[in-house]
Formats: C-alpha cells, structure tokens, sequence
C-alpha cells in the first residue's frame, strides 16, 4: 500500500498521514477500552474536498475508510477492525462553525466541530442548540448525526435528526454532495439527508451540517422528585405533560441504586432527601417567559404531584447553580458504574406507556437467571430511552461477568423485542449490535437495507461491519 499511501500524502499533506503505532494507538480504541483494532494509517484531511480527494483514492484502491469524530461511541462503530486493512478517517480537523443566520435560525458546522463549541456559538448569537449530552466536551456533530443523537433534552427539542435541515457529504465513490439547505420545507424528491443520518459512516461521510437553532429560554429551573415506582414515573410525567407544556425539556428517570454509586464514588453528591427512595425523576423546564414563572410552574406542578400521591418528596433548584448540582447527580451515573466495575450496558427504547411494566418484568426474568444481578437503570423516560445496564452480582468478577454478556444480552433484548421497542435508541448498532440485530429486524426490511449499501456503497468500503 506504499503507492496509496503515498498518493494521500501528496493531496494533503504528509504531516496529516499518521503510521506510527504510538501516534494511532488513541484511534484504534474504543471509548469503554474494551477493543483495539488496527488501521493501516490514521488520516487527517482539513477540508471537504480533502476528504473527497481522500475516499477517491480509497475507492481506487480499494481500501476501506473508518469515518471517526471524537471517538466518544459506546458500540464500536467508529473504530477498526483488527484486520489493519482500513484507514481511519479522523474528522477533527473540519471544525470550524461556517455561518451562523439568526433570521433562518440556522447554523452551518463542519462535521469535527464539537458539540460543546456549537452550543456556545449558538448562545454567543442568542440562540440556542438544544442537542445535550454527557460527552458533549468532546463528542463531534459529525458522530452525533451519523449516530442519530438523542441525549437530556428530546422530549421537546427531538433526536439529532430533528436539529439538521441540510448536509454535506462525501459519497463512497468521492463525490461531494452540497445539500447544505436551510429550508423547513423542500419536497423535491427522496430526502437524502435522511439516509445519511443514523446510517453510521456506512453510506458516506458527513462533512458539514446546517443546524435548527431555537429561541435561548429566559429561565431554565430543575426539580428533582422521589417516587417510589417507574409506575409513579409515568404518571407524574402525564402530569407535567399537561402543565407544562413545551417547556417541559427534561424528564430523567434513576434508580435508588444509581444514586447510591454516585454518592459513593463523588462523595459531595447526594439526593437532597432525608431518606432514599426507590425511584428519582429530574426535571427540567425551559421558559420563554421568566424566572418567576418558570418557579410557579415547577413548583405548582410538584405541589399536585405531592398531593395526587405521585411523589414521595420533591426539591425544586432555587437557582441556576443548585439546578447544575441536580444535574451531576444524573450526569455522573456513567463514571461512578465504571468506577463501581464493569457492566453489561444497553440502550433500549420501548413505549413509554410500557417503561413501568418492561422494568418490572424484565427484572424478574434477569434475577431468574442470574440471581443477585444489580440493575442500574436511568435514562430520558419521556421519549421512552432507558439505559438498562446490569451490574454483576456481589462476589462475582467482573470477567465472569462478563464472559455471560451474550445470556445478559439475551434476556435483556427479548424483553425488549416482546414489549414493542428497539435494542438501540440513541447510541447505534455499529459493530456491537450487527448480528444480534439480525433476531429482531424482519427479513423485508433487512433486504431494503442492505439494498440502499449496494446502490450507494457497492464496493462495501464504507465503515464495514458496521450497522449492517
């Protein structure tokens, strides 16, 4: 591949073209540290068409292309294989913000922008981008749409693909499509844009995106509810439904136990309660209107709550700085389970009117079949995505654990499968998931699937393995 190799330096530089084990080895592994692939070179292109002149030179000769951002993914889609046949394409470096139009509330980012520095262009205009997550620190917008992002703030704003108007991408066989469009309506045809997002780097590369910005709210207050059931969950979330609104943003279920390991690794984070409860919601509205209102609206919906018997207890955040030490409570969960030991993560979806009666029964079967698990289960209940992690029983290595991943797995996406809903809400299938995926999706739509790879990426050189 000296030849390949060779002809990538000439279009962009030899200094953007990394071969050194030592310079790749950040790029080969996976955010959890659980794989390590090999890559034939780690390639840096600075633009769009030097992405475009990269995937050229990658068709020709038939090398395939690893498309990755800030590499923050949980199911291995944004790294190789241990085949070193594949270049990783790093998009770090396509990280500028191109245009911002507080007129057509849009946004246009290149794909390596991350998501942190977007949110605070949008606020630098008065605007708002609403897309929120843990790994918003280094996650890129390129990641975030190629993985259909969902993250805190869903239940009003919607997924990553209900932030992007337009794209830019470069397709496998090197072309670049500008369908950067900033337009709510456009019905000229199949919407392409939407192939792409989710697709996992399996079609083309996104390369740039124009971004829905919102009206920045004039007050956002947290409060946080005990309650003791999912059950309770659902029906205090009818309840702030009906008035709240739109400006109900967030609505964060945790269990007991998730607290419990917060509190225990990040000792100066713990529930403002007197004692503990078995279920927590956070919630959050976003309020055009003012603080004072924002206040008599949380605090009047967790009054009712009290009273109608849907919670146990109730805090409300009497500023801005007591709202974000709610928030670490929910934000911490995922570093204090890696501190606690490894688990067998999964990230579900089913209807929400469901999530009380899925956690119930899907217990009973996990603790049928492996006695003493423990279930940390959080996640956004008001678009129905749960974080259903399962911790290993107490005296059990974490290697004995895990070497049952696949029975956990089992249990866990049957139940799943059987309540109407989907093994993977937000974070993808990448190379995780493929074949387990294969028990769940029909043979029609599977066939539909693989035909769109064929037509747009029939030399298969796009992320293989990955999705589908």
């Amino acid at each position: 591949m000296t030849a390949f190799l060779d002809a990538c330096r000439a279009a962009i530089g030899a200094a953007h073209i990394l071969t050194d084990p030592a310079d790749m080895a950040a790029y080969l592994t996976d955010q959890r540290r659980r794989h390590t692939g090999a890559a034939l070179a780690v390639i840096k292109p600075g633009t769009s068409e030097e992405v475009a002149a990269i995937v050229r030179l990658c068709a020709l000769h038939r090398v395939p292309v690893v498309p990755q951002g800030g590499n923050t993914g949980l199911v291995l889609g944004s790294v190789p294989d241990t085949s070193g046949a594949a270049v990783v394409l790093s998009l770090t470096r396509l990280n500028r913000i191109r245009s911002i139009d507080v007129i057509n509330d849009t946004l246009v980012a290149e794909a390596g922008c991350i998501l942190k520095n977007i949110q605070e262009a949008a606020s630098a205009a008065d605007r708002l981008f609403p897309l929120s997550l843990a790994s918003e620190g280094s996650c890129t917008i390129g990641g975030n749409l190629s993985s259909n992002a969902g993250g805190t703030a869903v239940l009003r704003y919607g997924n990553a693909r209900e932030l992007c108007l337009g794209l830019e991408v470069v397709t496998a066989a090197g072309d670049l499509w500008d369908g950067l469009r900033g337009l709510r309506k456009d019905n000229t045809g199949y919407d392409l844009r939407d192939l792409f997002i989710g697709a996992e780097g399996t079609l083309g590369i996104i390369t740039a995106a124009v971004l829905k910005l919102h009206p920045r709210p004039r007050a956002q207050l947290t409060a946080l509810a005990a309650l003791r059931s999912p059950a309770a969950a659902l029906g205090l979330l009818a309840m702030a439904r009906q008035e709240c609104g739109d400006t109900l943003t967030g609505f964060e279920l945790m269990s007991d136990l998730c607290l419990q390991m917060v509190h225990r690794h990040f000792p100066a984070l713990r529930a403002p309660f007197a004692q503990a409860y078995p279920q927590y919601v956070l919630l959050e509205v976003s309020d055009g209107e003012s603080s004072e209102h924002a206040t008599q609206l949380l605090e009047g919906l967790m009054d009712a709550a009290l009273k109608a018997g849907l919670a146990e207890d109730a805090v409300v955040a009497a500023s801005l700085a007591q709202s974000a030490n709610l928030w670490q409570l929910r934000e911490h969960i995922s570093a204090a389970q890696a501190a606690e030991g490894k688990n067998i993560k999964h990230d579900i979806a089913v209807p929400i009117s469901r999530i009380g009666e899925f956690i119930d029964t899907t217990g009973r079967l996990l603790e049928q079949a492996f006695p003493g698990c423990r279930l940390v289960t959080f996640g956004h209940l008001g678009d129905g995505n749960l974080h259903y992690n399962v911790a290993a029983p107490a005296g059990m290595t974490d290697h004995a654990f895990l070497a049952r991943q696949a029975e956990v797995n089992r249990v866990v996406h049957d139940s799943v499968h059987s309540f109407g809903g989907a093994i993977s809400a937000e974070h993808g299938l990448g190379a995780l998931k493929r074949e387990e995926i294969l028990r769940y999706k029909s043979p029609v739509e599977m066939a539909l699937q693989r035909s769109i790879k064929q037509a747009l990426d029939p030399l298969n050189l796009m992320n293989p393995g990955k999705l589908i």
